[in-house]
């Protein structure tokens, strides 16, 4: 997939007011509107036109977009990196914006997710001047350790806004957040009334903030379940023995069996998420050779080439 550069695609400069990149999508779209067009990509270069208008026209996609685009040429090679939109404040799609079907894999992978997060009807109108807020919603990165324990945080988001000259620009956003004991990955949290200002005295909508753990943390979640790598030495592993052992509750005393061979895994039931039905910790056993850096550890590991008959590749037929 390739990075589009929504700017390029429009004519206007990365700086340019929200009232010139409407003027740039109207005189553009007249040029490759299919029906008055006479050129062979009329078509396709409409449908991308009103892709890069649909980002650049809305403050918060184009503050988000912003952010991820500093890094990327228009045609580089492309994956959205892990969380690039989290701490975004977004609001609720609504109308078109729930099909995502005519927009490339590209925009897909940036938006659709946000689209998906968002809960349906959450704006909620009338005719009269009066106007629920609109629900809002962020993508925010937690440490695994507080699905365990619960904690208060203090989250900032980064809320875009237009300036009075046409510009966007965000404004950070600081709430102290209650993260609740045994949160999953991905499960939303409702801030009642932090959301979009009602109109006519109407109340504020809500904030929705979707959990995402620490992508860097020694541990890997799926579902309840915890995974972490621990590293043992060759004569824990053949011997047997008992070691410490992070987990995101605190260090365990964990027994290596004797002969456990690298890759194996110990399951500590019960010790994953926390919840009625709590999910299990399992720990792969990864090998860890010590270096033959000096005299004594080479003559170690010559003494064991001479009294081992073992041959890693057994039956490999090589």
């Amino acid at each position: 997939m390739e990075f589009k550069d929504y700017y390029q695609i429009m004519g206007v400069k990365k700086d340019a007011t929200q009232d010139e990149i409407k003027r740039a999508y109207r005189k553009l779209a007249r040029k490759y509107h299919p029906d008055v067009s006479k050129e062979a990509d009329a078509e396709a270069k409409f449908k991308e036109l009103g892709e890069a208008y649909e980002v650049l026209k809305d403050p918060e996609k184009r503050a988000a977009y912003d952010q991820l685009g500093s890094q990327y040429r228009a045609g580089q090679e492309f994956r959205p990196p892990p969380d690039w939109d989290a701490g975004f404040e977004f609001r609720d799609f609504g109308g078109a914006e729930h099909d995502m079907g005519g927009f490339s894999d590209f925009f897909e992978s940036l938006f659709g997710g946000a689209a998906r997060r968002a809960q349906p009807g959450g704006a909620r109108r009338t005719r009269e001047f009066r106007m629920r807020g609109e629900d809002r919603h962020a993508k925010v990165v937690v440490e695994l350790e507080d699905s365990y324990r619960g904690a208060t945080r203090s989250i900032t988001l980064q809320v875009p806004e237009v300036t009075a000259d046409g510009h966007v620009r965000t404004r950070a956003r600081t709430l102290n957040v209650r993260i609740p004991k045994g949160v999953r990955q991905g499960q939303q949290i409702r801030l009642a009334g932090q959301g979009g200002s009602g109109v006519g005295g109407s109340p504020a909508g809500d904030l929705y903030l979707e959990i995402e753990f620490n992508p860097n943390s020694r541990y890997r979640v799926e579902g309840a379940d915890v995974y972490m790598t621990l590293p043992v030495a060759p004569w824990e592993a053949a011997l047997g023995a008992t070691v410490k052992a992070p987990t995101p509750a605190g260090p365990v005393d964990l027994k290596i069996p004797p002969n456990s061979q690298g890759g194996q895994k110990l399951r500590l039931k019960g010790r994953g998420i926390p919840a009625r039905e709590p999910g299990d910790f399992y720990v792969e056993l990864r090998i860890a050779l010590p270096r033959a850096d000096n005299e004594q550890a080479r003559q170690a590991y010559e003494t064991m080439q001479r009294e081992f008959a073992f041959n890693p590749r057994a039956g490999m037929e090589v």
